[in-house]
């Protein structure tokens, strides 16, 4: 059952990974870094834990609207961030943290969804909602960190190489669906 959970929480972490690189851009301190992973792991453990909860009634409703959702929230944070790079000069740092922590939450929908179905087999909310957040919360640390050093080879604007690499994912993302 824990082997189970643990592919599964892997699974559904990878959309956060994926975002994390992209993040990773911006060069966040350490401390920002890790604010960002956790947010990220809050969300992916309250987003199952609220699917087992609430029951298979959301699960065709919110299905193929969740990806679309977070395929918003992605391009629209891109669009604001090189709308942003185009009007200013280039950051010593980057200092909107209070931006970046509402990325999470539309990330986590398909989490719902993923609940709902565990819930339905019988899974716990209290064992798989801590396992799926801290899965999350190191996986979106590293592809931060993974950013980061991809950024430090690339040398353009972060907030324009991160804004790119969103809006490009958001768009494929959004083909996908």
């Amino acid at each position: 059952m824990i082997g189970d959970l643990l592919i599964v929480g892997l699974t559904l972490s990878l959309d956060n990974f994926r975002t994390a690189i992209a993040l990773g851009g911006l060069r966040l301190k350490w401390r920002q870094a890790g604010q960002v992973a956790l947010a990220f792991g809050f969300w992916d453990a309250v987003a199952p834990l609220a699917g087992i909860l609430v029951g298979h009634y959301l699960d065709k409703r919110i299905g193929s609207a969740a990806e679309h959702v977070g395929a918003l929230a992605l391009g629209a944070y891109g669009l604001y961030l090189l709308v942003h790079a185009w009007r200013s000069a280039a950051p010593e740092e980057f200092d909107q943290l209070r931006a970046l922590l509402g990325l999470p939450l539309p990330l986590s929908l398909d989490n719902v969804v993923a609940g709902t179905s565990l819930g339905l087999l019988g899974f716990s909310p209290w064992v798989t909602a801590p396992i799926f957040g801290a899965i999350t919360a190191v996986m979106s640390f590293v592809g931060l960190q993974i950013g980061r050093a991809a950024a430090n080879v690339i040398r353009v604007r972060s907030d324009v190489l991160t804004g790119v690499a969103l809006v490009v994912m958001a768009t494929v993302l959004g083909l996908g669906s």
